[in-house]
């Protein structure tokens, strides 16, 4: 079993896509930790964001420990991510990747949940289960501004606002894979849902495909 499941950032999918696989048992690959460890790499390394190949060679070179790098989850590490992940040679080199936890997911688990910008278009087009996780993107902002707030980033919601309307246009206008719902791909619009609400729509549309 996959479950792929996509949307744009701040909108849920990722607690989705834990607790799913925690239910499941199923492998969890978080598709974005990829892209973010690259795009860290590449700061790291000081390497021109607009050096395609050499982007794309810092993506070949990823190992399981630089997905386990402690500023993946920063804002800054978050816009590289959306920078290098609009390179066609970096997403190339991480498609492979990708694949292939879904079809021999870690651990001997029977099955995968991957959640990301392009699952269930591009990494893995014939999931059982593709889910499209969105939000307005003002809802989007206060859950990411209060989650930049607790952590003690003195953010400014408007910055958050902008950087994500920013963040929407490019995943969405990218020339390849751009961020879409997959045609056969089932809509969980969390605006007004708490992370229960999502989970229990998530699960009857898993148990209606698997019946």
């Amino acid at each position: 079993m996959i479950i792929a499941i996509d949307g744009p950032a701040a909108a849920g999918k990722g607690t989705l896509a834990k607790r799913l696989a925690a239910h499941f048992d199923y492998a969890h690959l978080d598709t974005g930790s990829i892209y973010r460890a690259t795009g860290v790499k590449v700061m790291k390394d000081g390497i021109d964001m607009d050096d395609a190949e050499a982007c794309a060679a810092a993506a070949r070179a990823l190992t399981p420990e630089d997905l386990a790098s402690d500023g993946l989850r920063t804002e800054e590490a978050g816009q590289a991510a959306s920078k290098v992940s609009a390179i066609p040679e970096v997403r190339a080199a991480l498609l492979a990747f990708q694949r292939d936890f879904a079809a021999n997911p870690p651990g001997g688990k029977k099955g995968a949940v991957l959640d990301g910008r392009d699952v269930g278009t591009v990494v893995c087009p014939d999931a059982p289960v593709k889910l499209f996780v969105t939000a307005s993107v003002e809802v989007r902002a206060e859950r990411r501004y209060k989650e930049l707030q607790e952590k003690g980033d003195t953010a400014i919601y408007a910055r958050v606002l902008a950087e994500l309307k920013e963040r929407d246009d490019r995943d969405t206008n990218r020339a390849v894979a751009p961020l879409k719902p997959a045609d056969d791909a089932h809509l969980i619009d969390t605006s007004e849902m708490d992370a229960d609400q999502a989970f229990d729509r998530a699960l009857k549309i898993v148990a209606d495909a698997a019946s």
